[in-house]
């Protein structure tokens, strides 16, 4: 397949440099809105433009919890497993993210817990993995703007087996802090946090939310390098236009790459990759055609 032929949202791409492969995860339902949650699917690529799949990665059996809106999943390579972020919900539960895990890279993946790590109470989505200075692992997600109408991005501290909660949530902040964020009667949409140093050292945070042209993603800064921040918003989105819920990782020829889905809207949605100049702050660069 090429990536053109790819429907995903939410694309995120874990790179096995031992195989020289990419896998690549995210929303592959085909009613992601409305319909019941199938599961996930992933496709592998030497080269980021040729794929082999569609394999299934998860399906849930007759006791998952959830029953729609299977968003969002995320792979990391911890102490030999594959861990799995991703969100779930189901008529009588708050949308929540949730951990599961695998031997291998395109599963079986299995739920850790019987349920999401974020709290019970909240509508929550889009849990990403940052492992701070001291090897403490946290969990940066989405408290959503229907619940909040000002979406929050949080953070709660993780055990380390990745099973819970250890700390209380913390709002990092909220939507509206951003320059180039645009309310709805004064909602305001957080997606897709992602974590990144940069060149300089730099804790940096990409995340998703309505800007003047439409979907878009910007960057925030945390100021004390620490995942509590303060966090300060750049001005200007990195991406303005019909595309977000990016991620960025390092190709096998240590180039950069932003991977974002676009255009916004079902069932266009395709994986695209930028490249991205990491000098003195993060600026987009060509796209991978």
């Amino acid at each position: 397949m090429k990536k053109e032929e790819i429907r995903i949202r939410d694309p995120f791409v874990l790179p096995d440099k031992e195989k020289k492969l990419y896998y690549l995860y995210g929303t592959t339902d085909e009613n992601v809105w409305d319909g019941d949650g199938t599961g996930f699917d992933a496709f592998t690529s030497a080269d980021l433009e040729n794929w082999e799949g569609p394999v299934q990665v998860f399906r849930p059996t007759k006791e998952f919890w959830a029953t729609k809106h299977f968003w969002a999943p995320e792979v990391y390579y911890l102490n030999e497993k594959y861990y799995m972020f991703a969100s779930f919900k189901s008529e009588d539960q708050c949308r929540g993210t949730q951990v599961l895990i695998s031997k291998n890279p395109l599963g079986p993946f299995v739920p850790l817990t019987n349920k999401p790590v974020t709290p019970e109470n909240w509508e929550c989505l889009d849990g990403t993995l940052y492992i701070d200075n001291h090897n403490n692992p946290w969990m940066i997600f989405c408290h959503e703007w229907i619940q909040v109408q000002d979406g929050e991005i949080c953070a709660i501290q993780l055990s380390e087996d990745l099973r819970e909660a250890v700390s209380n949530p913390v709002i990092l902040f909220r939507a509206s802090e951003a320059k180039w964020t645009r309310g709805e009667n004064n909602n305001y949409v957080t997606d897709g946090p992602f974590l990144i140093k940069d060149s300089q050292g730099q804790l940096k945070m990409l995340w998703s939310s309505i800007g003047e042209k439409g979907y878009a993603i910007g960057v925030a800064r945390s100021e004390s390098g620490n995942i509590l921040g303060p966090w300060v918003q750049e001005a200007e989105p990195l991406f303005a236009e019909s595309g977000g819920h990016g991620m960025l990782f390092e190709t096998f020829e240590k180039d950069l790459l932003l991977t974002i889905h676009s255009p916004n809207s079902t069932p266009n949605e395709r994986p695209c990759f930028f490249s991205v100049v990491d000098d003195n702050g993060l600026k987009l660069g060509k796209k991978k055609e």
